[in-house]
Protein backbone atom coordinates (compact mmCIF):
# COMPACT_ATOMS: atom_id res chain seq x y z
CA UNK A 1 0.00 0.00 0.00
CA UNK A 2 1.25 3.39 -0.80
CA UNK A 3 1.26 5.87 2.25
CA UNK A 4 1.46 9.86 2.15
CA UNK A 5 5.25 10.90 2.77
CA UNK A 6 6.06 13.31 5.58
CA UNK A 7 8.92 15.82 4.62
CA UNK A 8 11.21 17.97 6.42
CA UNK A 9 12.20 21.12 3.94
CA UNK A 10 15.12 23.19 4.99
CA UNK A 11 15.57 26.48 3.43
CA UNK A 12 19.73 27.27 2.80
CA UNK A 13 20.70 31.13 3.35
CA UNK A 14 24.87 31.62 3.63
CA UNK A 15 25.55 28.34 4.06
CA UNK A 16 23.42 28.34 7.31
CA UNK A 17 19.88 26.25 7.81
CA UNK A 18 17.75 29.00 8.33
CA UNK A 19 13.77 29.55 8.53
CA UNK A 20 11.21 32.33 6.96
CA UNK A 21 7.58 33.95 7.60
CA UNK A 22 6.02 34.78 4.31
CA UNK A 23 9.49 34.01 2.70
CA UNK A 24 11.11 37.31 4.37
CA UNK A 25 13.43 37.41 7.54
CA UNK A 26 15.16 34.49 7.80
CA UNK A 27 16.42 33.45 10.95
CA UNK A 28 19.51 31.19 11.67
CA UNK A 29 18.79 27.54 13.20
CA UNK A 30 21.42 25.50 12.58
CA UNK A 31 24.10 23.90 10.29
CA UNK A 32 22.45 21.69 7.53
CA UNK A 33 24.86 18.93 7.66
CA UNK A 34 23.75 18.10 11.63
CA UNK A 35 20.06 18.48 10.73
CA UNK A 36 20.31 15.72 7.94
CA UNK A 37 22.27 13.63 10.50
CA UNK A 38 19.32 14.00 12.83
CA UNK A 39 16.79 13.45 10.48
CA UNK A 40 19.11 10.06 9.58
CA UNK A 41 18.20 9.30 13.05
CA UNK A 42 14.84 10.06 13.11
CA UNK A 43 13.89 8.03 9.15
CA UNK A 44 12.33 10.53 7.94
CA UNK A 45 10.74 9.61 4.39
CA UNK A 46 12.19 12.14 2.12
CA UNK A 47 13.98 15.42 2.67
CA UNK A 48 14.22 18.63 0.23
CA UNK A 49 16.88 21.40 0.90
CA UNK A 50 16.37 24.44 -0.92
CA UNK A 51 19.40 27.27 -1.25
CA UNK A 52 16.75 30.26 -1.59
CA UNK A 53 19.95 32.14 -2.43
CA UNK A 54 20.86 30.63 -5.32
CA UNK A 55 18.26 31.15 -7.73
CA UNK A 56 17.51 35.25 -6.47
CA UNK A 57 21.53 35.99 -6.29
CA UNK A 58 21.85 34.17 -10.15
CA UNK A 59 24.67 32.06 -8.03
CA UNK A 60 25.69 28.31 -9.50
CA UNK A 61 24.28 25.83 -7.42
CA UNK A 62 27.16 25.39 -4.50
CA UNK A 63 27.98 21.35 -5.42
CA UNK A 64 29.78 21.32 -2.75
CA UNK A 65 27.14 22.21 -0.12
CA UNK A 66 25.14 19.50 -2.61
CA UNK A 67 27.89 16.54 -2.37
CA UNK A 68 28.18 16.81 1.44
CA UNK A 69 24.59 16.88 1.80
CA UNK A 70 24.26 13.50 -0.52
CA UNK A 71 26.76 11.74 1.24
CA UNK A 72 25.42 12.43 4.77
CA UNK A 73 21.41 11.36 3.50
CA UNK A 74 20.18 8.13 3.92
CA UNK A 75 17.01 9.16 2.54
CA UNK A 76 15.56 10.46 -1.04
CA UNK A 77 16.78 13.65 -1.11
CA UNK A 78 15.35 16.96 -3.16
CA UNK A 79 17.51 19.95 -4.20
CA UNK A 80 16.50 22.47 -5.59
CA UNK A 81 18.12 26.18 -6.07
CA UNK A 82 19.94 28.07 -8.95
CA UNK A 83 19.75 25.39 -11.43
CA UNK A 84 19.75 27.21 -14.56
CA UNK A 85 20.10 24.41 -17.26
CA UNK A 86 20.43 20.33 -18.17
CA UNK A 87 24.40 20.20 -17.73
CA UNK A 88 24.06 22.02 -14.40
CA UNK A 89 20.48 19.70 -13.48
CA UNK A 90 22.81 16.46 -14.80
CA UNK A 91 25.94 17.10 -12.64
CA UNK A 92 23.78 17.29 -9.36
CA UNK A 93 22.48 13.96 -9.83
CA UNK A 94 25.76 13.15 -10.11
CA UNK A 95 26.21 14.27 -6.91
CA UNK A 96 24.07 11.77 -5.32
CA UNK A 97 20.65 13.83 -5.08
CA UNK A 98 17.21 11.77 -6.13
CA UNK A 99 15.16 14.75 -7.40
CA UNK A 100 15.99 18.40 -8.66
CA UNK A 101 13.27 20.81 -7.89
CA UNK A 102 12.67 23.66 -10.10
CA UNK A 103 10.69 26.85 -10.30
CA UNK A 104 11.90 29.90 -12.11
CA UNK A 105 13.04 28.07 -14.56
CA UNK A 106 10.28 26.09 -15.37
CA UNK A 107 8.51 28.97 -15.83
CA UNK A 108 11.38 30.85 -17.94
CA UNK A 109 11.87 27.62 -20.18
CA UNK A 110 9.37 25.27 -19.76
CA UNK A 111 10.91 23.03 -22.35
CA UNK A 112 13.79 22.32 -20.25
CA UNK A 113 11.17 20.34 -18.22
CA UNK A 114 10.91 17.80 -20.98
CA UNK A 115 14.89 17.74 -21.37
CA UNK A 116 15.41 16.50 -18.33
CA UNK A 117 12.75 14.39 -17.49
CA UNK A 118 13.94 13.03 -20.78
CA UNK A 119 17.88 12.35 -19.01
CA UNK A 120 16.87 11.21 -15.77
CA UNK A 121 12.97 9.89 -15.74
CA UNK A 122 9.98 11.99 -14.87
CA UNK A 123 10.13 10.71 -11.59
CA UNK A 124 13.17 12.67 -10.55
CA UNK A 125 11.81 16.15 -11.95
CA UNK A 126 10.04 18.43 -9.37
CA UNK A 127 8.49 21.36 -10.53
CA UNK A 128 7.60 24.26 -7.29
CA UNK A 129 5.24 26.56 -7.19
CA UNK A 130 5.50 29.51 -4.77
CA UNK A 131 2.04 30.83 -4.92
CA UNK A 132 0.52 33.83 -3.16
CA UNK A 133 -3.27 34.80 -2.96
CA UNK A 134 -3.69 38.50 -5.39
CA UNK A 135 -6.28 39.67 -2.43
CA UNK A 136 -8.85 38.32 -0.01
CA UNK A 137 -11.13 36.56 -2.25
CA UNK A 138 -8.86 36.92 -5.50
CA UNK A 139 -6.81 34.81 -7.59
CA UNK A 140 -3.66 32.65 -7.27
CA UNK A 141 -0.53 33.43 -8.53
CA UNK A 142 2.62 32.05 -8.88
CA UNK A 143 5.49 34.05 -7.84
CA UNK A 144 9.37 33.50 -8.54
CA UNK A 145 12.77 34.63 -7.02
CA UNK A 146 11.77 34.03 -3.53
CA UNK A 147 8.18 35.97 -3.59
CA UNK A 148 9.79 38.83 -5.40
CA UNK A 149 8.38 38.48 -8.46
CA UNK A 150 4.75 37.84 -9.66
CA UNK A 151 4.71 36.13 -12.73
CA UNK A 152 0.71 36.45 -13.09
CA UNK A 153 0.41 32.67 -14.01
CA UNK A 154 -2.15 30.76 -12.87
CA UNK A 155 -0.79 27.89 -10.83
CA UNK A 156 -3.35 25.38 -11.57
CA UNK A 157 -3.34 25.60 -15.72
CA UNK A 158 0.80 25.56 -15.02
CA UNK A 159 0.40 22.58 -13.10
CA UNK A 160 -1.15 20.60 -16.06
CA UNK A 161 0.96 22.07 -18.39
CA UNK A 162 3.90 20.97 -16.38
CA UNK A 163 2.79 17.25 -15.96
CA UNK A 164 2.37 17.35 -20.33
CA UNK A 165 5.84 18.26 -20.11
CA UNK A 166 7.36 15.74 -18.28
CA UNK A 167 7.52 16.78 -14.22
CA UNK A 168 7.08 13.84 -12.54
CA UNK A 169 5.66 15.93 -9.35
CA UNK A 170 4.70 19.10 -8.14
CA UNK A 171 5.21 20.81 -5.05
CA UNK A 172 2.57 23.28 -3.88
CA UNK A 173 4.28 26.31 -1.75
CA UNK A 174 1.89 28.84 -0.30
CA UNK A 175 4.30 32.05 0.37
CA UNK A 176 1.06 33.52 2.74
CA UNK A 177 0.99 30.29 4.73
CA UNK A 178 4.98 30.38 5.03
CA UNK A 179 6.67 30.07 8.62
CA UNK A 180 2.81 30.97 9.82
CA UNK A 181 2.05 27.49 11.33
CA UNK A 182 -1.40 27.86 11.01
CA UNK A 183 -2.28 25.24 8.85
CA UNK A 184 -1.53 24.69 5.17
CA UNK A 185 -4.15 26.63 2.44
CA UNK A 186 -6.73 23.63 0.96
CA UNK A 187 -8.58 25.83 -1.31
CA UNK A 188 -5.52 25.91 -3.62
CA UNK A 189 -4.42 22.56 -2.87
CA UNK A 190 -7.53 20.68 -3.66
CA UNK A 191 -7.17 23.06 -6.91
CA UNK A 192 -4.24 21.83 -8.00
CA UNK A 193 -4.90 18.25 -6.44
CA UNK A 194 -7.91 17.65 -8.74
CA UNK A 195 -6.36 19.05 -11.79
CA UNK A 196 -3.14 16.76 -12.43
CA UNK A 197 -2.65 13.22 -11.81
CA UNK A 198 1.24 13.60 -11.08
CA UNK A 199 2.38 12.84 -6.92
CA UNK A 200 1.90 16.44 -5.07
CA UNK A 201 3.99 17.55 -1.84
CA UNK A 202 2.21 20.72 -0.49
CA UNK A 203 4.09 23.16 1.63
CA UNK A 204 3.62 26.42 3.62
CA UNK A 205 1.89 26.65 7.20
CA UNK A 206 2.26 23.10 8.84
CA UNK A 207 2.09 24.00 12.78
CA UNK A 208 1.18 20.98 14.07
CA UNK A 209 0.14 17.03 13.15
CA UNK A 210 -2.89 17.71 12.75
CA UNK A 211 -2.21 20.13 10.19
CA UNK A 212 -0.70 17.34 8.04
CA UNK A 213 -3.51 14.94 9.74
CA UNK A 214 -6.09 17.42 8.10
CA UNK A 215 -4.47 17.65 4.55
CA UNK A 216 -4.00 13.93 4.48
CA UNK A 217 -7.59 13.34 5.23
CA UNK A 218 -8.79 15.67 2.57
CA UNK A 219 -6.44 15.06 -0.41
CA UNK A 220 -5.26 11.29 0.18
CA UNK A 221 -1.89 10.19 -0.47
CA UNK A 222 0.00 13.17 -0.79
CA UNK A 223 3.29 14.50 0.78
CA UNK A 224 3.12 16.78 3.24
CA UNK A 225 5.98 18.69 4.05
CA UNK A 226 6.93 21.49 6.65
CA UNK A 227 9.96 23.43 7.95
CA UNK A 228 9.24 25.28 11.29
CA UNK A 229 7.02 22.38 12.42
CA UNK A 230 10.25 20.18 12.27
CA UNK A 231 12.60 22.77 13.66
CA UNK A 232 10.92 25.01 16.10
CA UNK A 233 9.24 23.99 19.31
CA UNK A 234 6.72 25.95 21.76
CA UNK A 235 5.61 29.34 21.52
CA UNK A 236 8.65 30.90 22.10
CA UNK A 237 9.84 28.74 18.87
CA UNK A 238 12.80 27.14 20.48
CA UNK A 239 14.87 25.63 17.91
CA UNK A 240 14.53 21.49 18.26
CA UNK A 241 14.73 19.22 15.59
CA UNK A 242 12.03 16.33 15.55
CA UNK A 243 9.87 14.02 13.45
CA UNK A 244 6.85 11.65 14.34
CA UNK A 245 8.91 8.23 14.98
CA UNK A 246 7.49 5.31 13.20
CA UNK A 247 4.94 4.51 15.33
CA UNK A 248 3.51 7.44 15.56
CA UNK A 249 3.77 8.03 12.24
CA UNK A 250 1.90 5.12 11.26
CA UNK A 251 -0.79 6.27 13.81
CA UNK A 252 -1.01 9.69 12.74
CA UNK A 253 -2.07 7.96 8.99
CA UNK A 254 -4.12 5.32 10.43
CA UNK A 255 -6.19 7.73 12.03
CA UNK A 256 -6.11 10.22 9.09
CA UNK A 257 -7.54 7.54 6.97
CA UNK A 258 -10.13 6.31 9.48
CA UNK A 259 -11.55 9.98 9.67
CA UNK A 260 -14.66 11.18 7.62
CA UNK A 261 -14.18 12.93 4.76
CA UNK A 262 -17.39 15.31 3.97
CA UNK A 263 -15.46 17.24 1.01
CA UNK A 264 -13.21 14.57 -0.44
CA UNK A 265 -14.97 13.14 -3.39
CA UNK A 266 -11.91 10.91 -4.24
CA UNK A 267 -8.72 9.62 -3.07
CA UNK A 268 -5.79 9.51 -6.14
CA UNK A 269 -3.71 6.64 -5.49
CA UNK A 270 0.04 8.01 -5.20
Amino acid sequence: MLYPRIIPCLLVHNRGLVKTVKFRDPKYVGDPINAVKIFNEKEVDELIVVDIDASSKNHEPDYKMIENLAVECRMPFCYGGGIKNVEQALHIFSLGVEKIAISSLAIENPLIVTEIARHVGNQSVVVVLDVRKKAPGGKYEIWTYNGTKNTGINPVEFAVEMEKRGAGEIVLNSIDHDGVMKGYDLNIIGKVRDAVNIPMTVLGGAGSIEDICKVITQHGIIGAAAGSLFVFKGKYRAVLISYPNKIEKEALIKNCFLRPEPSLTHKKLF
